[in-house]
C-alpha cells in the first residue's frame, strides 16, 4: 500500500518538500546541522489533499514546535523573493515567507534564519541526469519519490535493540506485502494507474540516527545498516567503495509528461512490479 496524496507528476507530492529553512547566507538548513528541526510539526487543511483544491486567503500551513507559539504561513504564494538560496548543488531564488516566519525560526534555532518556498514558476532544480535524465525536484535531497517497504523496516528492527519508526527514513511512499528489501530490485512499477521508475538505491545520511520525538542522535540504526546494507556488502565487486549505506529506493514518475492522467495515489492502491533486476548488485546506487 502507499501513503496518500496528490501528485505533481514531475515534482512529487503536491505539498512535499516545498519549504526550506535557510541560514543567514541563504544556505539550506536541515536536521544534519540542526537536529531541533526534527521537533517542528506541520499541519495542512484536510481539503489540501484533494486533487482540484486551490488555496484561498484563509488557507495556511500551520507550524508548531515545543516552546513556540503557533506560526501560520499562507498557502497562497507571497510575491516576496529571496535571492541566493542554495541547497546542495543548486542555487537560485525562492519565495520568501516573510518577517514573521523568519523571526519564528530565528528564535527557535537561536540564529538568523528564514523560511523560503520553492518557486517552480521561475526555477528548475534537476535530478542527477546520470540516473534520471529530464526530471526535477523542489527541495528534496535528490529525487521526488522515496519508496520503502514495511518488510525492510521490520527486518531492520528485528536486528536492533530498540526498534525505530519509519519516520527516521522519511519515505513518501510506503509499501507492504513484499519481502524485505525486494524494493531494491524494482525498476518499473505501477501504483494504481501511474508508472514509476526505480532509479537509484537511497544512500542514507545521519538523519536516520536522530530520534524524531526527542531530536537526540545516536549510533543506530546506521551501525546496524552498515553491517549488511553497505556498498561493500551490496556491491562487493565495485572498485570504489565509499562507505555508504542504502535503505529504500529513489524513484521518478515516468508518466510526468502524460496528459489526462489521474494524479492521486491513496492508501490501499495496488502496486505491480513490471520489471526488476536480478540482485542488489545489479541495482543502481
Amino acid at each position: 500500500m502507499v501513503e496518500s496524496g496528490t501528485l505533481d507528476l514531475q515534482l512529487g507530492f503536491r505539498w512535499d518538500r516545498q519549504w526550506l529553512v535557510v541560514n543567514s547566507r541563504g544556505r539550506g538548513c536541515t536536521q544534519r546541522v540542526e537536529p531541533k528541526l526534527a521537533l517542528v510539526g506541520v499541519e495542512l487543511p484536510n481539503e489540501a489533499f484533494s486533487e482540484d483544491w486551490g488555496p484561498n486567503n484563509d488557507s495556511y500551513l500551520v507550524i508548531k514546535a515545543p516552546g513556540m507559539d503557533v506560526l501560520k504561513v499562507p498557502l497562497i504564494k507571497s510575491p516576496e523573493r529571496a535571492d541566493n538560496v542554495s541547497v546542495w548543488e543548486w542555487s537560485g531564488s525562492a519565495v520568501d515567507e516573510g518577517a514573521a516566519a523568519a523571526e519564528w525560526f530565528s528564535d527557535y534555532l537561536r540564529k538568523p534564519s528564514r523560511l523560503v518556498r520553492f518557486n517552480d514558476a521561475t526555477e528548475v532544480r534537476s535530478v542527477d541526469p546520470h540516473y534520471a535524465l529530464g526530471y526535477k525536484v523542489m527541495f528534496s535531497d535528490q529525487y521526488p519519490f522515496l519508496l520503502l517497504s514495511q518488510g525492510s523496516l521490520n527486518a531492520l528492527n528485528a536486528l536492533l535493540k530498540e526498534p525505530v519508526p519509519v519516520n527516521r527514513f522519511r519515505p513518501n511512499i510506503v509499501v507492504d506485502g513484499c519481502e524485505p528489501f525486494s524494493e531494491d530490485l524494482w525498476t518499473d512499477i505501477r501504483i494504481n494507474n501511474l508508472m514509476f521508475q526505480g532509479v537509484k538505491l537511497c544512500s542514507r545520511c545521519k538523519v536516520p540516527t536522530i530520534d524524531q520525538e526527542t531530536a537526540l542522535a545516536g549510533p543506530e540504526p546506521s551501525e546496524t545498516l552498515m553491517s549488511f546494507r553497505s556498498d561493500k556488502v551490496l556491491h562487493p565487486n565495485r572498485k570504489q567503495q565509499q562507505g555508504r549505506v542504502y535503505f529504500g529506493q529513489n524513484m521518478v514518475c515516468t508518466d510526468s509528461l502524460t496528459q489526462g492522467k489521474e494524479k492521486m495515489v491513496k492508501v490501499g492502491d495496488p502496486i505491480s512490479v513490471l520489471k526488476m533486476v536480478s540482485s542488489p548488485a545489479d541495482a543502481a546506487a
